[in-house]
């Protein structure tokens, strides 16, 4: 085995240092895939609910790992709240008992299977016919706007606010969860 020539003192290795943050990205990337898998694979709908509470609680884990606080703030909030209501709508509607999803037949397992190929095989051609441009994960150089503008921005009635979408999507939110009660409640 040959070592490298070595120029004075210096000699010029690939080394890949592994710190805390790309360990933690691996682990959640690994998290994140093993979780969404689960939500497809499992019959139970309370516990693709659940595998589906990981994946977004692992997404949020990344938003926290590159430093947008606030945007993974609101990915635990607004979807782990989601999911609650998914839970309740799961229970009501099915009555709490296991209702498998839908029997597997040989004709659905091929059609999995031929799509999931070509779709690996498109994300292959596009990955390998494309040069992709490095793209560096730092924080952004721009203005930074404080909490302070946010809030004041979301809860304006003025020009640039946003009060008035924000409260059309609850009252679209209450129709849907009246809505799956009255559902429900026939049943």
């Amino acid at each position: 085995m040959r070592l490298p020539a070595c120029g004075g003192s210096v000699c010029n290795y690939n080394i890949i240092i592994m710190d805390s943050h790309n360990i933690m990205f691996i682990i959640l990337a690994v998290f994140i895939a093993l979780s969404s898998i689960a939500t497809v694979v499992t019959k139970s709908i309370i516990r693709a609910a659940t595998y589906l509470l990981f994946v977004l609680l692992g997404t949020a884990g990344l938003y926290f790992l590159m430093g947008y606080t606030f945007l993974g703030s609101v990915q635990v909030m607004v979807y782990a709240g989601g999911i609650v209501v998914l839970y309740v709508f799961s229970i009501l509607l099915t009555s709490g008992a296991r209702d498998v999803l839908s029997k597997n037949t040989k004709a659905k397992l091929v059609a999995s299977a031929l799509l999931s190929v070509t779709g690996f095989a498109t994300f292959l051609f596009v990955l390998l016919t494309h040069q992709f441009k490095s793209i560096a994960l730092d924080a952004p150089t721009e203005k930074i706007i404080s909490m302070d503008h946010i809030g004041r921005f979301m809860l304006s009635t003025e020009a640039n606010g946003y009060l008035l979408p924000f409260e059309a999507v609850s009252v679209l939110l209450l129709a849907c969860i009246v809505g799956g009660l009255l559902i429900a409640r026939k049943r």
